[in-house]
């Protein structure tokens, strides 16, 4: 019997993207240059950025994919280079609506395979709010947010309605790394997405626990993109740094580091069948969802695949590949089922 998978971690972008440079006034907006057929360059003004296949832009080839992947539902959100947080607030918005009302119409149109998450303006509170509620009307489940807003880290103050926000509507985060700490020093060997990109992902995760955002709203669903990035490997060290230096980590939350495991999220895809084990006896399999990053070459080229080469039952491989989704999602399999 085919196991039931939902990949929480797939991007999307809509073919044709205003030119939202020459509508604001100012330049850093991302454009699809469609060269050549089902092919696209991401041109930031005309600067290169990546060059995107069909299936990044088309319901029907990401389902014709996803099928041969095993794959039924696909949660979707924007390429993180769209947040767009360093832009004026108002203009983020605008932009953050056009990719939103995008994603909801592919929601729409195929309702049981996929499962919408929105972008906000993080960088102004009122608007990142006033956003969020217009995501949960027009059908979107939660939103997906960047490891930082112009160097605020999650756990800030000033951040802390949006999350607040997000419980009270039951709106599930995902957390995904963007604008890497330390890239001044990294512009060779693509250090930016190999090392940048798991420490910015260790950052939020240790910025919200020390914060005490995870004690203040505990009924607050997040997911962390790539396996956490280097927090797992990492939570050994921060719980000793507590344990020592209580008077340095503990002066905002005295809840320890440890505890907080098993109280968020993280995806699948950590590329390694030993670190697959690791984050699952360490979060438990119920807080390990099937991420793949599709369709970008960094993530799981076979969304799921690691999953089910595992020695485990299926009944513990399912709720990876779907069962831990649904609980982070507040969502029913049913609703896509038949």
């Amino acid at each position: 019997m085919e196991l039931f998978s939902i990949d929480i971690h797939t991007h999307i972008l809509p073919a044709d993207i205003p030119d939202f440079g020459r509508r604001f006034g100012y330049r850093g907006f991302i454009h699809l240059d469609h060269h050549k057929p089902g092919c696209a360059r991401m041109m930031m003004d005309d600067k290169f950025f990546r060059e995107v296949q069909a299936n990044c832009w088309d319901p029907v080839v990401r389902m014709g994919e996803s099928d041969t992947h095993r794959v039924q539902v696909q949660v979707l959100s924007t390429v993180p280079v769209m947040f767009s947080y360093w832009a004026k607030a108002q203009d983020t918005l605008d932009l953050s609506k056009f990719l939103n009302d995008h994603i909801a119409g592919i929601v729409q149109a195929y309702p049981k395979r996929f499962i919408g998450l929105g972008t906000l303006p993080m960088q102004d509170v009122e608007l990142a709010i006033q956003e969020l509620e217009r995501c949960k009307r027009i059908g979107l489940v939660g939103i997906q947010i960047g490891t930082h807003v112009e160097g605020i880290n999650l756990g800030e103050p000033r951040l802390l309605p949006i999350f607040q926000a997000c419980e009270e509507m039951g709106m599930s985060v995902f957390v995904h790394p963007w604008d890497m700490v330390g890239k001044e020093r990294m512009d060779k060997y693509w250090l930016p997405w190999l090392v940048g990109m798991p420490v910015e992902t260790t950052l939020a995760i240790t910025s919200m626990i020390f914060s005490g955002l995870f004690e203040k709203l505990p009924r607050l669903r997040v997911a962390f993109a790539h396996g956490g990035g280097s927090f797992p490997s990492t939570i050994s060290r921060i719980q000793h740094g507590f344990e020592v230096r209580p008077d340095l980590c503990a002066v905002d939350n005295n809840v320890a580091p440890r505890d907080y495991l098993g109280k968020f999220w993280l995806d699948s895809l950590v590329h390694d069948p030993v670190m697959l084990q690791y984050i699952v006896d360490l979060c438990g399999a119920e807080k390990v969802a099937l991420g793949s990053d599709y369709p970008f070459p960094l993530g799981e080229l076979e969304p799921g695949q690691l999953i089910r080469s595992m020695p485990w039952e299926d009944d513990k491989k399912e709720m990876l590949l779907s069962g831990s989704a649904l609980q982070w999602l507040g969502l029913e399999r049913g609703a896509f089922i038949g």
